[in-house]
């Protein structure tokens, strides 16, 4: 993409309401426009970076055999109430009524739809186990928006729901989810630990948050520092096989919410052990049982020949919240820094003299290589001052920065700088070109 041609709309300014580096970088980066309290538009540098994490999310619920739909963001009242949640939930829920004085809601989870679905086509437990899931836009009236799209009322989520027939196959199916949310969040270049945590209104007692920490996290947290940089299981991990295993090893150590913190059981870890920080939660996972499936009758004809109330999970990634954490979890003073599966585009080319014959013939060659590599450029061919280019490039975080000028290019040589360590080298055009499409090995499909 050429930058001249592109709509990116930068702040100058950072408004007063941002309290956070996220929220900051995101309105001064053009990639969100806030037009009330927690309710945003995308705009197309922070749509690309939302795609692409919807993306990696659905890959590895795929991967672990979740299969994708889509339900509505409008649901029937009438739902909520027959799983007796509907009083119980709260004011975050929208509550509404159509012109035929029909009770409705905008949908802050889906349980309840994905229930009704269940119990009108699924009689068998030779059709289970089922793990559906889609990717939809939620609405929670917070009573208190802030934190950008941190805590926002609108927001992409992903939510997963699985259906067993007892309590032992829904923890198989619990498990493929922890599983899968480890990989999810390593390829974002995240280190998430798996958290003891309160079920709240979801209900059950089997739960886990995947918390990132970071200084401007919304709650205080506590693990065992082995927890950290632990290896995840990886896209090689079969998941059909037995995964408790995998999950032993993280759960067998100290982790925990402040919600669920036990500061007996802490003070057991060693002290040199123990980890007590600001975390962000950027995923749940809870196994409930017959919550939902019992007063909703979702049942099954058993192997025994008897019917069967299945047993229920449900699993969470906020995928427009992962874009602040993303950030809270990766920048400097001057701007983003986007790990490489995320980033909006794979590289910036800067042009420090637009319009002269030299300069613009070797960046419109590195923008054509780059591309057809798949690294996705983006042409800085503005006449701006260097300084404004080099500001620009620093503040949206693409990962490599290429700075092709005069001066360079009579010893022919340009300039690459890593966003991420600030290393800067001095490379021919050719050699550039191949140093960052060796970064991106394994990444790029």
């Amino acid at each position: 993409m050429r930058l001249s041609r592109y709509f990116l709309p930068l702040l100058k300014e950072t408004p007063a309401s941002a309290e956070i580096a996220s929220h900051r970088f995101m309105l001064r980066a053009g990639m969100v426009k806030q037009h009330s309290a927690g309710i945003y538009s995308w705009l197309p540098l922070g749509h690309k970076v939302l795609t692409k994490i919807a993306d990696i999310v659905r890959e590895e619920q795929n991967r672990a055999g979740a299969i994708e739909m889509l339900m509505p963001t409008i649901q029937p009242a009438e739902l909520w109430k027959e799983s007796g949640r509907y009083d119980d939930y709260g004011k975050e829920m929208l509550r509404i009524t159509d012109r035929s004085g029909r009770e409705l809601l905008y949908g802050p989870t889906n349980e309840e739809v994905l229930t009704d679905v269940f119990r009108s086509f699924v009689r068998s437990y030779k059709d289970l186990p089922q793990l559906l899931y889609h990717i939809q836009w939620k609405f929670r009236d917070e009573v208190r928006p802030r934190f950008g799209v941190m805590r926002g009322r609108e927001f992409l989520m992903k939510d997963t729901y699985s259906f067993d027939i007892d309590m032992e196959a829904a923890v198989r199916s619990y498990n493929k989810m922890f599983v899968a949310y480890l990989n999810t969040f390593a390829r974002m270049g995240l280190q998430a630990v798996p958290m003891r945590a309160d079920t709240g209104p979801i209900g059950g007692d089997l739960s886990h948050e995947f918390i990132i920490l970071a200084e401007t996290g919304e709650s205080e947290v506590f693990c065992h520092a082995d927890l950290l940089g632990m290896d995840v299981p990886g896209p090689d991990v079969n998941f059909d096989g037995d995964l408790q295993p995998l999950v032993d090893a993280r759960t067998a150590l100290y982790a925990a919410t402040e919600e669920m913190h036990d500061a007996d059981a802490f003070a057991q870890v060693p002290e040199d052990k123990r980890v007590s920080a600001r975390g962000i939660e950027i995923g749940h996972i809870f196994c409930f049982g017959d919550k939902y499936s019992k007063p909703m009758g979702a049942k099954v004809m058993g192997p025994d020949g008897r019917e069967h109330v299945v047993q229920m999970g449900s699993y969470g990634i906020g995928v427009s919240r992962l874009v602040g954490g993303i950030i809270e979890a990766s920048h400097d003073e001057n701007g983003i820094i986007w790990p490489l599966a995320v980033t909006p585009f794979g590289a910036g080319i800067l042009n420090l003299r637009a319009g002269d014959e030299d300069t613009d013939k070797v960046c419109e060659d590195l923008y054509a290589r780059l591309g057809a590599a798949g690294i996705d450029p983006l042409y800085d061919d503005k006449a701006d001052r260097g300084g404004v280019k080099f500001s620009r490039m620093d503040l949206i975080g693409l990962p490599f920065q290429i700075v092709v000028g005069p001066r360079g290019l009579k010893e022919g040589i340009v300039e690459v700088k890593t966003r991420k360590t600030g290393e800067r080298q001095n490379l021919s055009p050719d050699e550039a070109v191949n140093f960052i499409i060796a970064q991106y090995k394994g990444i790029l499909t």
